[in-house]
């Protein structure tokens, strides 16, 4: 199986950004952290702070995995032009998120890539990708 990760904006930042928030893990760490406890996945990653290469890296993903994990950060709240190009994908895709964030900012409430996704994960910490890496294994 082959899941594909992507991030989106400040995502490359984690272990330093908001760590209260975020933790003090780096991604690549964490990511090192996954490839070992997911050994039977083949796993790949990609970061990008700009909105057109994540919808790139969207399209090249479409046809090549058998999941896709998107943390989209603040285009989740933002980005139809993202929504558009999942809608497009035949690849589930799973929207992962590190904190709650319906139990941050108003503005954090609101999903445009909610309604086109396989499903929605947040709240756990990094956790949280792990849980959605299992959400394909299951």
């Amino acid at each position: 199986m082959k899941i594909h990760i992507i991030n989106g904006p400040n995502l490359n930042l984690l272990g330093k950004r908001e760590p209260e928030i975020y933790g003090k893990t780096s991604f690549q760490d964490y990511f090192s952290e996954m490839q070992m406890q997911f050994k039977s996945v083949e796993l790949s990653y990609f970061h990008s702070n700009i909105e057109g290469e994540i919808i790139s890296e969207l399209h090249e993903a479409d046809d090549n995995v058998d999941g896709i994990l998107l943390n989209a950060a603040a285009y989740t709240h933002t980005s139809i032009a993202i929504a558009d190009a999942i809608k497009a994908l035949e690849t589930p895709v799973v929207e992962v998120h590190i904190s709650n964030v319906f139990a941050r900012e108003d503005f954090r409430k609101h999903s445009y890539i909610s309604p086109v996704v396989f499903g929605s994960i947040s709240g756990f910490g990094l956790r949280s990708y792990n849980l959605a890496i299992q959400s394909f294994l299951d």
